[in-house]
């Protein structure tokens, strides 16, 4: 039997989703082994005992509650030490068919699992939302490394493994705030420059299926509409990052249209 720490931040509105992910996570994740769960949020609600540890942590609004939870994740490093692996799954998660042993990343020397994005797997790599910017610490060339892209609502593995990225992700998104970057995809654009030239467990999207989608995977996992259920309202960036993003997009396709006439 396996010790599996799951981490999991609901500060906020998220917390309405914490029951549902508990009850089935509870019921169809890892039922062979021993899970503990760390719960960051800032509701009452929320209270620790028996297999649930809660970590107060005040809001910070959107991006920041995402892009620094690898900081949090790191807070608590000694805790996350005691289990073999450790799991991350976003709060809007709900378990709709059993996820077992497949999830963990034994065959891999990188000790690492992710899963492949349900908006990118049938397409073409030059679509993929990587981070373009040479100055971010999440900058990805377009002729370099294995082209896979991950989303970043879960990601898990071997506990050494799954801290050396969250201290890497974590150092790398601190740098960037100092020179004032946000990657294009916050957390996620750093996670996946950092799984880029590595070999892991690549789970298929039917491990983040989103609700209401229709997509050839059989469902594990469902990611819930959070607006459906009673979430926050669409989390926006400021109108300046959206026009910032824009730019990086028309400057790219015209470069690659320059790139293909010669």
């Amino acid at each position: 039997m396996a010790k599996i720490g799951i981490v999991y931040i609901c500060t906020g509105k998220y917390h309405i989703f914490w029951e549902g992910f508990y009850s089935s996570a509870q019921k169809l994740l890892l039922n062979e082994h021993e899970k503990q769960y760390y719960v960051f949020t800032d509701t009452p609600m929320i209270v620790s005992g028996g297999n649930i540890r809660v970590i107060y942590k005040e809001p910070r609004g959107f991006p920041m509650d995402s892009l620094l939870r690898f900081e949090m994740f790191n807070g608590i490093r000694n805790e996350l030490m005691k289990h073999d692996y450790i799991l991350f799954f976003n709060s809007n998660m709900s378990f709709v068919s059993p996820v077992q042993e497949e999830i963990l990343p034994d065959k891999f020397n990188s000790g690492l699992a992710g899963v492949i994005h349900p908006g990118y797997f049938n397409k073409n790599p030059f679509w993929f939302p990587y981070e373009r910017n040479p100055y971010s610490k999440a900058f990805i060339r377009h002729v370099k490394g294995r082209y896979r892209y991950f989303m970043g609502v879960f990601i898990g593995g071997k506990t050494a493994s799954f801290l050396e990225l969250s201290e890497k992700c974590a150092e790398w998104i601190r740098e960037d705030l100092n020179n004032d970057i946000i990657a294009v995809y916050h957390d996620e654009s750093h996670l996946n420059r950092y799984l880029l030239d590595k070999e892991i467990l690549e789970l298929d999207p039917g491990y983040t299926y989103p609700e209401g989608w229709d997509i050839p995977f059989k469902r594990k996992i469902i990611v819930l509409n959070k607006v459906i259920h009673g979430g926050p309202v669409f989390d926006k960036l400021p109108r300046k990052a959206y026009f910032t993003r824009f730019k990086r997009k028309i400057s790219f396709i015209v470069k690659a249209f320059v790139w293909y006439l010669k």
